[in-house]
């Protein structure tokens, strides 16, 4: 099985960028951009606060 790595808020925004260059692309059109962000929100809800 492969490391589940968490979604990161540089990772989401290059998604969100890349949509935005290529509104036709496939990612753009499957709503991947607001699943990255929406991953992000739920990574950082989730964190420690003794980790911030």
């Amino acid at each position: 099985m492969p490391k589940e790595t968490p979604m990161s808020r540089e990772a989401a925004d290059r998604i969100r960028e890349a949509a935005e260059r290529d509104p036709h692309s496939p990612t753009a059109q499957d709503g991947f951009p607001d699943r990255a962000d929406r991953a992000v929100d739920r990574n950082e809800d989730q964190q420690d606060p003794e980790e911030e």
